[in-house]
Parts: C-alpha cells; sequence; structure tokens
C-alpha cells in the first residue's frame, strides 16, 4: 500500500526535496503541497492524504493551529500529523502532542530518519526525536488540570489489563518492552492496545499518553 502524503512549508526549495526523496521510495508519494496552514487544512481533504508533514512557522495560519483543525475534522479521522521545524524544543514538543501531532522531527534529521518516521505514523504509532525525552512530555502534560475528569472517565471502559497496557504506553515504552514487562508477546499487546484506543476514541499513542498523563494514572517523573 502507497503512503499519500501532504507536504506543508512555505520554502518551495525545502518541498521540492522532500518531494523527490519522498516520491523515490517504492511505497509513499507526495500528493501535494501547502505553503501555508490554512492550504494545508483544505488539502488535507481534497488529496486524501494520510501523513502530513507540518511545518510549525508558516506566515498566515502556522503549523499548530492546522494541525488543530486538521485533528477536530471528522472527515479527516484517519490522516496523521508529523511536525518538521528548526525551532526543536520541549514546548513546540508539547505544544504539538497537544495539538494531536502524532510526531516531532527537527529539521535537521537524515533522510532515513525521516522515512522512517513518515512509515511508522502511519502506522499509527507515535513518533518523537530523542530531543523529545519522557521528561519533557511528563513536565508539560503536567501542567494541566490533574486528574482530568473527562479524562479519568475515559479510562473507566478499560479493562484491568487495557488500563495496565496504557500505563505502560503513557510512560514511553513500545510494545515490545511492554511484552517483556508483562511476559506476554508483542502481538499480544498490540491487541490490547488497539482495543484500548478504540474504546477511548484515540487516533494514535500519542493521544493515548496524553490521556495516561492527564487521567493521573502516569505521574510526571515516573516515565
Amino acid at each position: 500500500m502507497t503512503i499519500r502524503v501532504l507536504l506543508a512549508d512555505d520554502q518551495a526549495l525545502l518541498r521540492g526535496t522532500f518531494r523527490l526523496l519522498i516520491d523515490s521510495e517504492p511505497d509513499m508519494e507526495v500528493v501535494a503541497e501547502a505553503s501555508d496552514g490554512r492550504e494545508a487544512v483544505a488539502l488535507a481533504l481534497s488529496s486524501q492524504a494520510e501523513v502530513v508533514l507540518m511545518d510549525i512557522r508558516m506566515p498566515g495560519m502556522n503549523g499548530l493551529d492546522a494541525t488543530r483543525l486538521i485533528m477536530a475534522d471528522e472527515d479527516l479521522a484517519g490522516v496523521r500529523v508529523l511536525i518538521l521545524t528548526t525551532f526543536e524544543n520541549d514546548e513546540y514538543v508539547a505544544e504539538a502532542l497537544r495539538a494531536g501531532a502524532s510526531g516531532f522531527l527537527g529539521k535537521g534529521i537524515n533522510p532515513e530518519e525521516l522515512l522512517d518516521a513518515i512509515r511508522v505514523i502511519a502506522t499509527g504509532d507515535m513518533l518523537l526525536s530523542p530531543a523529545a525525552t519522557k521528561s519533557v512530555i511528563s513536565r508539560f502534560l503536567a501542567q494541566t488540570e490533574r486528574p482530568n475528569p473527562d479524562a479519568a472517565e475515559r479510562l473507566a471502559g478499560l479493562t484491568p489489563r487495557e488500563r495496565e497496557v496504557v500505563t505502560w504506553v503513557g510512560r514511553g515504552l513500545s510494545n515490545q518492552d511492554i511484552a517483556t514487562q508483562l511476559y506476554v508477546s508483542p502481538v499480544t499487546v498490540k491487541t490490547h492496545v488497539n482495543r484500548a484506543m478504540a474504546k477511548l476514541g484515540a487516533r494514535d499513542r500519542a493521544q493515548v499518553v496524553i490521556l495516561a498523563y492527564e487521567s493521573g494514572i502516569v505521574q510526571p517523573g515516573s516515565a
């Protein structure tokens, strides 16, 4: 299956470079390009993109606001956003996650890392660059009201095992790591994660992480 990618960046040269790189891969293609956030929102729908590479700083509507609009549109429920920016700092990471992005990378990454990131995002997993550590997520998500009653209520419908798996996801563990902790197979963990995501109405693991912190089942500093 070919991954349909939308490029959203105000620099035409950079978009061209990304297009050449992505179109050279047999399993992905660039289906549209946007030069600002508002155009990105419109093209996300018309192009039927699956992954949006979104710059943060663009004229007019920025990438974070565009991401929020994409995440709020029911017709774009299958779209995932990967934030790309030269401004890689803690606050942007937190804002990107709150906006609904599935990942965050600095533009200084190498080509293979970018291509791998697109594939990870397309499968519904979350991806953060090394600078976006678990402590960063903990510190900034902890600034919201905790526990959030709405988040806690959403988790109430999980089975004990699903709740346990969500706790490990919130602490930043991969399916393989969780499988080791629970003495089960990674496939079993993936099943629990997918069922939990469906019950929580979460698009991807990034939203599961946020819910884990906001509900209080993962405490700041415990990741």
